[in-house]
């Protein structure tokens, strides 16, 4: 709606993963490299927690670009809310590229052979594993968070058969705490924080460019605004400057003022629910 009036290709502040728009801050910059470097050498677990809107998808969507197809291959649960059982099969599937249901759900002994079973085939095509598990705060059940630990005893050649990556919200450090037997084997942890105001700002004028600007919209003042009142959360960023591009449109504004910024967070909190 607004692209025409800012001259710019696409809107550059939604939401969404897309890799192009990805920002090196200082944290998420050591992030993916610790990452890529514990999938790269072989890794037998590693984590990447942060609160939500701090960009943990995008930086998992962008490690996984980084992997040569012919050299990795990658599997990734979503949803890992699960009985022990359901997990398993699940992967199973995903490691096999089945995509029909199955009636029924397999034995965690018949998931875990072909889980190994799979593994070892791709070792021997000279791939490396890559097991994904989104939203992993979410996994509580004692039997699940053991079905993760097992996946961690298969080796090829005296090395991890895969690599898993657990992605969560804090609550994931609680999660291994109180599992000590899958947190000793976790060789990389990385805690993603927000962005400092001298990051915030070279974030927004990132998304801009990379969306055709060809100046800056937002006055200094207005980059300090969005992020005291976004605490330099990207997600909270997006939305901020989203709407003020929206507004300054409406507005026919020539530029994006600390005030606009402070008057669009107002409104935003007034119709939020209680």
């Amino acid at each position: 709606m607004y692209e025409s009036y800012w001259q710019l290709d696409e809107k550059p502040f939604e939401t969404g993963c897309d890799p192009k728009y990805f920002y090196p801050g200082e944290f998420h910059q050591g992030a993916l490299l610790k990452l890529r470097y514990a999938v790269e050498s072989r890794r037998g677990g590693a984590m990447l927690a942060g609160a939500s809107g701090l960009g943990k998808s995008l930086l998992a969507l962008l490690l996984r670009s980084m992997l040569p197809e012919k050299a990795f291959r990658v599997a990734q649960i979503v949803f890992p809310q699960m009985q022990a059982s359901e997990l398993l099969a699940y992967l199973a599937d995903e490691l096999s590229g089945r995509t029909e249901a199955v009636p029924g759900t397999p034995g965690v002994n018949e998931s875990v052979r072909r889980i190994q079973t799979l593994l070892a085939r791709s070792a021997e095509e000279g791939r490396h594993t890559l097991v994904v598990i989104d939203e992993a705060q979410l996994i509580t059940e004692a039997e699940s968070l053991d079905a993760l630990r097992l996946l961690m005893n298969f080796e090829v050649a005296g090395r991890p058969a895969s690599t898993l990556l657990l992605v969560g919200q804090p609550g994931v450090l609680t999660t291994l705490d109180q599992t000590p037997q899958l947190e000793e084997r976790i060789d990389v942890k990385c805690l993603l924080r927000p962005f400092s105001p001298t990051e915030t700002a070279s974030y927004v004028g990132h998304r801009l460019r990379v969306a055709g600007a060809s100046r800056d919209f937002f006055t200094e003042e207005a980059l300090e605004a969005v992020h005291d009142l976004s605490h330099g959360v990207p997600r909270r960023i997006n939305r901020l400057c989203d709407l003020a591009l929206l507004i300054g449109f409406a507005e026919e504004f020539d530029s994006i003022a600390a005030e606009h910024v402070e008057s669009i967070e107002r409104e935003l909190v007034t119709i939020a629910p209680e």
